[in-house]
């Protein structure tokens, strides 16, 4: 590294020292001497450090009052942390006079994992994993597909890969046009972007903001093989752009560095950036390690919710709404143990229907990756922040209205787990990963039970449709094109998978290598025909004093990342319940 890079790196390797001893703080973990100390040594001034270890200590001793003492009913309680959940909550707690419950299936997102931007992988399958697998799927040669979705504070914001990807302008016009409501439309999403990013790139008045809460940047100094991908991409023809939120996802796609969610080298998930700062107030209580076990109904009407919370039974009324957040398969779930679903299947397993709505579960979709075209490089690099440091979106086909491919370019060997034993690539490789963003398969979620306790099983049906199977065989080669270019080319000692595989061994090794991007989304969709579950101010249909605001609203899932779509989607719920 230049010195510069070097005091870079220094510099946040200080400032995650102070993180770590706040979270402590916080935690109850360490004393407030040991909080100063270690603040001084990193060179935080005294007004500074004082200042953070007396909102530390107010937060954590506020919190730990307001969780032993629950009260038996709260203005609303909002179920799930994740990145739409921690925004309706916050913007809930904005108004003084109202008592919000914040309830989050796991713990903390305190720890190293979570706050180490190039630590994201190591959480996946621990305990801030929900830990789901799809049922085997014979369009990817009878695999069952890991599904992991975060189960910590912050929710899939504290284990996912921090990229701040908007969506395409027409995924919001869409939106706008099934919901029969202009709020959701490109133009009036557009606003509510520019009013909470705090965006520290090209100045782009009239499509990205400042001064907001969300810190948006680009990766810093990213490794040298990220501007050479945006080089090889020019090359192939795909044009570069310096952002990829502004006017590059108004068209048709397009190369660039992307947006991400980090901070002095630290990642700042949507409940770090919404909930923690207000874990003083007290008119919010979060309320980690309690699962939803269903929604309480009086008639058409839910009350309030049950959960576990120790292992044990508790019952807590919403005198307002219950907003539900807990994602694409743990949403449909809680509606349909709770008697909201298609009726029949409800039935089956001997639960009371209090409202028929066929479309709970349905509409299942994902981004789908192949994991993934590797090269061996001529001499080994080491990865940076989040080692995703290079994007492209693009059409398989001319005549799309949208792009629907976006590979990334990983600084690491990726790999399915067949892929992975097949190939055996060396720890000294990096990826380019083909993947589809409009995708026409659609799956569902399914319960086996009335128990709250009874898995799922998701059908997540990837790659079913042919047209998904072509777009994805088009984008590997067009992966693998750009990966052997010249400006790559001079990285590579050589290309480790898949090689110049033709016919049925290219579509073979796409069945083997497919796995999610972690975008589960649409199983609860808006709009207003038979299948929707939800309108366009988010309520569901037929019931009153619920909402949704996650993923599984979605009509069709984002072009890109989802993170930002579903901060989105809590600022409109967030907007509709205060109005």
């Amino acid at each position: 590294m230049t010195q510069r890079q070097d005091e870079g790196a220094a510099d946040h390797a200080a400032v995650a020292l102070v993180h770590r001893a706040e979270s402590a703080l916080m935690q109850g973990r360490i004393e407030r001497r040991d909080f100063m100390r270690a603040a001084m040594a990193a060179g935080v001034s005294v007004a500074v450090a004082s200042s953070m270890a007396g909102f530390a200590e107010k937060a954590h001793a506020n919190q730990l009052q307001l969780g032993t003492n629950l009260q038996k009913s709260y203005d609303f309680i909002v179920c799930g942390s994740g990145s739409s959940g921690s925004v309706v909550a916050r913007r809930l707690a904005e108004n003084p006079n109202v008592k919000v419950l914040l309830i989050e299936a796991g713990g903390s997102d305190e720890v190293p994992s979570v706050i180490s931007p190039s630590q994201w992988f190591t959480n996946l399958g621990t305990e801030r994993d929900w830990g789901f697998s799809a049922e085997p799927n014979p369009h990817i040669n009878d695999r069952r597909m890991p599904l992991s979705m975060g189960k910590v504070l912050g929710g899939g914001s504290s284990i996912n890969v921090m990229i701040w990807s908007r969506g395409h302008k027409n995924d919001w016009d869409y939106f706008a046009s099934e919901a029969g409501d202009d709020r959701w439309n490109y133009d009036n999403v557009l606003k509510i972007y520019r009013r909470i990013e705090d965006w520290q790139g090209a100045s782009d008045p009239l499509r990205r903001g400042k001064g907001g809460m969300v810190h948006v940047q680009t990766p810093d100094n990213p490794i040298a093989i990220a501007p050479a991908m945006l080089e090889a991409c020019r090359g192939v023809g795909i044009p570069t752009f310096d952002d990829q939120n502004g006017v590059m996802m108004e068209g048709d796609g397009g190369a660039a560095i992307p947006n991400v969610r980090i901070k002095d080298g630290q990642r700042m998930s949507v409940f770090r950036t919404y909930v923690r700062p207000i874990l003083d107030r007290p008119n919010i209580t979060v309320l980690p390690h309690a699962n939803i076990q269903r929604l309480v109904m009086k008639g058409s009407r839910v009350t309030g919710v049950e959960m576990l919370l120790g292992g044990k039974p508790l019952t807590i009324s919403a005198r307002k709404e219950v907003v539900l957040s807990t994602g694409a398969i743990n949403t449909p779930k809680i509606l349909m143990q709770s008697g909201i679903g298609d009726a029949a299947q409800l039935k089956q397993h001997g639960i009371k229907v209090a409202h028929h709505l066929p479309g709970v579960g349905k509409n299942y979709q994902d981004h789908i990756m192949v994991a993934g075209c590797v090269w061996e490089y001529a001499e080994p690099i080491a990865f940076r922040n989040n080692a995703a440091e290079a994007t492209f979106f693009w059409k398989s086909d001319a005549k799309l209205d949208t792009p629907d491919l976006q590979p990334f370019q990983i600084e690491v060997p990726y790999t399915s787990t067949e892929t992975g034993k097949q190939y055996a690539p060396p720890p000294a490789c990096w990826s380019l990963s083909p993947a589809i963003v409009r995708p026409e398969s659609r799956g569902e979620v399914l319960i086996t039970g009335a128990d709250p306790s009874t898995p799922v099983k998701i059908f997540g049906n990837a790659l079913a449709e042919e047209r998904d199977r072509t777009a994805l065989l088009r984008c590997i080669e067009l992966c693998r094109e750009i990966g052997n270019s010249g400006p790559l080319a001079r990285f590579n000692k050589r290309e480790v998978m898949p090689g110049p595989k033709k016919g049925r061994d290219m579509e073979n090794f796409m069945r083997d290598a497919a796995v999610t991007y972690w975008h589960q989304s649409c199983t609860a969709k808006m709009g207003h025909d038979n299948m929707s579950v939800v309108d366009g101010q988010l309520r569901v249909h037929g019931i009153e004093g619920l909402r949704i605001a996650d993923a599984s609203i979605m009509p069709r899932v984002t072009t890109g990342n989802t993170m930002a779509g579903c901060v989105i989607i809590g600022e409109q719920a967030g907007a509709l319940l205060t109005a």
